[in-house]
């Protein structure tokens, strides 16, 4: 992980759920092997599989000194609350893991890095704070280029906020690859960041510049690729994070979209209490991401990814079967089920696009 392999205590004290400790449970998905114990005194001896369904057998342990008996190098702050600050009960852990000599590793909005107190131990231990989400120094302006690129470009949106986008995005890239395409993730978010070792995290980003950064990385990413996946951030109507979504749809100028959405959520996250808005239709959705991307790059919603971590699997399935028949789309769960119904139909387009130019 950015730059060495690691061994990787992830700190979720009180919080390791798979809806709360979406850091932890995307690297205990996609780089276990990198991790050795997820910390949270609540849930102490128990193992990640039986708390949040992957990790398989990785412990969870009660505080930093138990992760240090599994011989951990790097502490990573697995949580991104809201506001994006480090909890004042954790403190002492990070401050800890530096005494240790360990590097960390955070996503929050709060540049540990600034901390003249935790800087100042880490240089004395000859470690590194990484503050994933600190974005270049750069101010790039898109102009559309990246609607010049042969790579086919998709990007996840979603319906409302943490529903799944990076997930579909890394299936994706999994099922495409395994299919013989060359599939290249680009990551916008701290933990896909994590898990990718690359990427910028464009809600750090002043607003101006998040569809520079995104075309900026599509534009690289498409050298070596034939599909360039971008994960998607916030949701086009949600009152808080709309904007990040909208810089996201114009500075990637997709061909394509998948549109992600959790099973039985019928309205929006907000954060403040009182009543939210509820989430439209399937149809709307579709409708007003399609109308919202060829303001500048017409793009397709090629299918709808639905989490059903909450249902059963019948009920999952019968959601499925129900999305398929309002929206005429192919319908997957990527996780539970399969992402490669999904995929086919993203390989057919790809496809499509290749003769396209041949002909041209």
């Amino acid at each position: 992980m950015l730059g060495k392999p690691r061994r990787l205590a992830l700190l979720a004290e009180g919080s390791f759920s798979a809806s709360d400790a979406k850091t932890a449970v995307g690297l205990l998905r996609y780089r276990p092997e990198e991790v050795v114990a997820v910390i949270d005194s609540t849930k102490a001896g128990r193992t990640s599989r039986s708390c949040v369904g992957v990790g398989g057998d990785i412990p969870v342990v009660a505080n930093l000194e138990a992760a240090a008996a599994f011989e951990a190098d790097g502490l990573v702050i697995g949580v991104a609350p809201q506001g994006g600050t480090l909890p004042s009960s954790w403190r002492q852990t990070v401050a800890e893991a530096l005494l240790r000599g360990w590097d960390i590793f955070s996503g929050l909005h709060q540049f540990l890095a600034d901390d003249l107190e935790l800087a100042t131990l880490a240089a004395s231990k000859g470690c590194t704070i990484h503050d994933v989400r600190r974005s270049p120094a750069r101010r790039p302006i898109a102009s559309r280029r990246a609607a010049a690129v042969d790579a086919m470009v998709l990007l996840t949106v979603g319906s409302d906020c943490n529903v799944g986008k990076m997930t579909t995005s890394l299936e994706l890239k999994q099922a495409l690859t395994a299919m013989g395409l060359r599939a290249k993730f680009v990551a916008t978010g701290q933990t896909g960041i994590l898990i990718a070792d690359h990427g910028v995290a464009v809600d750090a980003v002043v607003s101006d510049f998040v569809a520079g950064f995104t075309e900026e990385l599509v534009i690289e990413a498409a050298r070596d690729a034939d599909v360039v996946i971008v994960e998607g951030q916030g949701a086009l109507h949600h009152p808080a994070y709309s904007g990040v979504t909208l810089g996201l749809m114009h500075g990637a100028c997709a061909d394509a979209m998948v549109l992600c959405h959790a099973a039985g959520r019928t309205h929006l996250r907000v954060s403040e209490a009182g009543p939210a808005p509820r989430i439209k239709s399937l149809s709307e959705l579709i409708r007003d991401y399609e109308r919202a991307a060829g303001w500048v790059q017409p793009a397709r919603v090629l299918g709808v990814a639905l989490n059903t971590t909450t249902l059963d699997e019948t009920e999952a399935k019968r959601a499925l079967e129900h999305a398929n028949q309002l929206t005429g789309l192919p319908i997957v769960d990527p996780v539970r089920f399969n992402a490669e119904p999904l995929a086919q139909v993203i390989a057919r387009r790809c496809e499509e696009r290749r003769r396209d130019a041949g002909a041209a």
